[in-house]
């Protein structure tokens, strides 16, 4: 059931981290890979991105949504993981809100308005990348946080808007993973050791743990599930 032959997947923000990870996955099952990133080549990034179809692109502007449409019109799978957030309370200026709120909210309702006739024609379906920052307050970080709530709404909205029309939309929830972006958290002992503290399960995530979530929910398996949120957090939100 987790056979993605023939099916045309795009997976935003994929050049590492969760992205890359959701990226090997649909290419062990089969899919034709897209990913976007912002250099402007592959080969220039730290990993092995040769498998796949690289597009660079800038996301945080409606004029690259619609370049990146262009260049790929037809999917069957749409995964929005692209996303920004920006550090020490920077996210309280409001020209930097904005910015946040552009590329991951607004960013992603275009990429799904622009995709929707391409996979309501082909049965298909999108699963957006939220974050525990859907549900939970991240104090530092208010326009992360107002996004991935906002994420999840979007997520509820068309799942309703489109469910029978063919396409199904979910997101996932991932909690803390082992990413070149929280290697800072995991540089300092004691911030980990905390962090770690609020997790059952008590260590990081990897990649590609994202990768089986989004597949299933991507799949036939999850036929009628939409508009859900998927925690993939350890248990974090267990308290």
């Amino acid at each position: 059931m987790l056979d993605f032959t023939d099916k045309i997947v795009l997976i935003t923000g994929a050049s590492q981290g969760i992205g890359l990870g959701i990226a090997k996955g649909f290419l062990q099952c089969g899919a034709t890979v897209h990913i976007t990133g912002t250099r402007a080549s592959a080969d220039t990034y730290e990993d092995d991105l040769s498998d796949f179809h690289y597009h660079q692109s800038d996301l945080s502007t409606s004029g690259g949504r619609v370049q990146l449409h262009a260049q790929l019109p037809e999917l069957d799978v749409l995964i929005n993981n692209a996303a920004i957030a920006l550090e020490n309370d920077a996210e309280y200026e409001v020209e930097a809100f904005r910015q946040v709120m552009e590329m991951n909210v607004t960013g992603v309702m275009e990429l799904c308005m622009l995709y929707r006739d391409s996979l309501m024609g082909r049965g298909g379906s999108i699963v957006n990348v939220g974050s525990l920052a859907s549900h939970l307050a991240i104090k530092e970080a208010p326009a992360y946080t107002s996004s991935k709530s906002g994420l999840l709404g979007l997520t509820r909205v068309l799942a309703d808007k489109w469910s029978t029309q063919g396409v199904r939309v979910n997101m996932i929830a991932p909690g803390f993973v082992r990413t070149r972006m929280t290697q800072g958290h995991r540089a300092d002992p004691t911030y980990e050791k905390r962090l770690l503290q609020t997790v059952p399960m008590k260590r990081w995530a990897e990649p590609d743990e994202m990768a089986g979530a989004v597949m299933f929910l991507a799949s036939p398996l999850a036929s009628y599930i939409t508009g859900v949120s998927l925690p993939v957090d350890g248990g974090v939100l267990l308290r």
